[in-house]
């Protein structure tokens, strides 16, 4: 039997709000823009950001140099909680409808 390769189970998804917990953006926080589950990197809204040279073309016609979201590390981001502001952990739990949600580890609260 070959190994199964298995993708690491990310709590953290596309439109919430984090803060960089390490590194060269440390203590910023934005939004999350896409999540790369394969290479657990994370892209978010004005943090790390890249100078990229593009020459020109159709899209820019004068070319020159782009400021652009470069990708982060998932474990150098926390998720902040919706209802302190403070960086939490997330769980899940079953709610009223029997449904599995995830929720703060801080507050308790639901995160949408």
């Amino acid at each position: 039997m070959k190994n199964k390769v298995t993708t690491p189970k990310v709590k953290i998804r596309k439109g919430d709000l984090v803060k960089v917990i390490a590194g060269d953006s440390k203590g910023q926080q934005g939004k999350v823009l896409s999540v790369l589950i394969t290479k657990s990197r994370i892209l978010v809204e004005g943090v790390n950001l890249v100078s990229k040279h593009t020459k020109p073309n159709a899209a820019t016609p004068n070319g020159g140099i782009i400021k652009k979201e470069a990708a982060l590390h998932i474990s150098n981001v926390a998720l902040i909680d919706p209802k302190s502001g403070d960086i939490t952990r997330v769980g899940r739990k079953l709610n009223a409808d029997g449904k599995l949600v995830r929720v703060s580890k801080k507050s308790g609260e639901e995160i949408k």
